[in-house]
């Protein structure tokens, strides 16, 4: 299969490139990121001479570069967005640009150029917060701050050309990520430097907060099971079920780092901070995708990634 893989060399994005590179020896890969501030050639160092793999510097908002690579292509895996919370809550306009506008301009190019399959990586941010039980697929969109509100029109936006177009869409929303390549502005990876270097590691509100945390390599293994199993037009809830609070990782990292917990620094809420998100999952899991790794397993081989 030639797959088109844009934001591949962003955290996921990259992280995915190399899994399908090593777990499909037919596929040939094209990866198209801009290199914005969360985008390194340096995350695909291993496979930039591979050759199966082509990696082009672009826009996903340029209609005619765009277009011009997914007339090759079997398949689409959009990975690109603006992804930070904070800087969406800051300014928005990036968000709107590159999640809802350049989503378009992949969707236009992949329903005229009749692509067999259009991958549509979403968070599970859209659904807004949960205080008890899980989200499951059906339930309604309802963003709570600028980043979710971007991702979820472009969920809604690639819904829509299947709907319309039949172009074959299938949407993941998957919970939170950590692993190798992540970008050092995100928790776990920042909190992992803060602790090493004996810097304080600022906690919002009182950390309640509740994240699931997903281990990147097993959230490869369910796109890619998505991409080639899934059905058109269904969306799929990629969670591991391991929930837990902001403080209990900040804790569990200190733990692994072997650092104090002195350096934990309660700091002000962020703005429409959402209490808690949690996924039902049963839809990846009728296709045969399981976690592999525990929360702590994956947290032990982050912190060795991030000491190396």
């Amino acid at each position: 299969m030639q797959i088109l893989v844009t934001g591949g060399a962003g955290f996921i994005g990259s992280n995915f490139v190399h899994y399908l590179l090593d777990e499909h020896k037919d596929d040939d890969i094209v990866t198209l990121d801009a290199l914005t501030y969360a985008g390194s050639r340096d995350n695909l160092d291993g496979v930039l001479d591979h050759p199966r793999h082509e990696f082009i510097e672009g826009d996903i908002r340029d209609r005619d570069l765009v277009t011009e690579l997914v007339a090759d292509a079997d398949a689409v895996v959009n990975f690109a967005a603006e992804s930070h919370v904070d800087r969406s809550i800051e300014g928005a306009e990036p968000f709107v640009s590159t999640n809802v506008q350049g989503t378009q301009t992949l969707l236009d190019a992949a329903n005229d150029e009749g692509v067999e399959r259009f991958l549509q990586i979403s968070t599970d941010e859209v659904y807004g917060q949960v205080l008890d039980g899980k989200f499951s697929e059906e339930d309604p969109l309802n963003p709570r701050n600028p980043y979710a509100a971007t991702k979820a029109g472009a969920d809604l936006l690639a819904q829509s050309y299947e709907t319309t177009h039949d172009l074959p869409v299938v949407i993941t929303r998957t919970c939170n990520n950590f692993g190798p390549r992540q970008h050092p502005e995100k928790l776990i990876p920042k909190f992992i430097q803060n602790a090493a270097n004996g810097d304080p590691l600022p906690v919002y509100g009182d950390g309640s907060n509740v994240r699931e945390w997903i281990y990147v390599e097993d959230n490869c293994r369910a796109l890619d099971l998505v991409l080639r199993e899934g059905d058109v037009g269904e969306v799929y809830n990629i969670g591991s079920h391991a929930e837990k609070t902001n403080l209990e990782v900040t804790e569990a990292i200190l733990d692994a780092v072997g650092a104090s917990e002195d350096l934990i620094e309660f700091v002000e809420d962020r703005a429409g901070h959402d209490q808690r998100y949690a996924l039902d999952t049963s839809k990846i899991e009728a296709l045969g995708w399981e976690p592999t790794y525990t929360f702590q397993e994956a947290l032990d081989r982050t912190v060795d990634y991030y000491r190396e």
